[in-house]
């Protein structure tokens, strides 16, 4: 049974770090005309334990885009400079349906193996009953 709770120890870290990811995205994408706003981001990393990886990922630290900002003309603006000029954002919203639509269908990939995995160790232990 160790497998099974196994499997959906793995299947459940990929839910969580894919859920972490989307409201990343939904942070970019709310912030997409925010002056200055920098695009975040975040990487996955196996988990270790005891030296081995147990095929669980772990979210790294969220990471600032470093790509330059734009500049953008605007003297009314309250942030522009003496020459009429502030930083806008680099978030580029195309990219970002993008990376939504790629985190959502991991998650239900994981979603779906969780639920054969749950099916499985249910029906195992039918059997077992008998």
């Amino acid at each position: 049974m160790t497998e099974f709770s196994d499997a959906l120890s793995v299947l459940s870290s990929g839910m969580r770090g894919q859920g972490q990811r989307l409201r990343h995205v939904a942070e970019n994408i709310a912030n997409v005309d925010t002056p200055g706003y920098r695009r975040k981001t975040i990487e996955f990393r196996a988990e270790v334990e005891g030296g081995r990886r147990t095929g669980a990922i772990e979210a790294g630290p969220v990471q600032l885009s470093r790509g330059i900002l734009p500049r953008i003309h605007d003297p009314e603006h309250p942030m522009a400079d003496a020459q009429g000029y502030h930083d806008g954002s680099n978030v580029e919203l195309v990219t970002e349906l993008a990376d939504a639509r790629e985190a959502q269908r991991s998650y239900e990939a994981n979603l779906k193996m969780f639920e054969q995995v749950r099916r499985m160790s249910t029906q195992l232990m039918d059997i077992l009953k008998r």
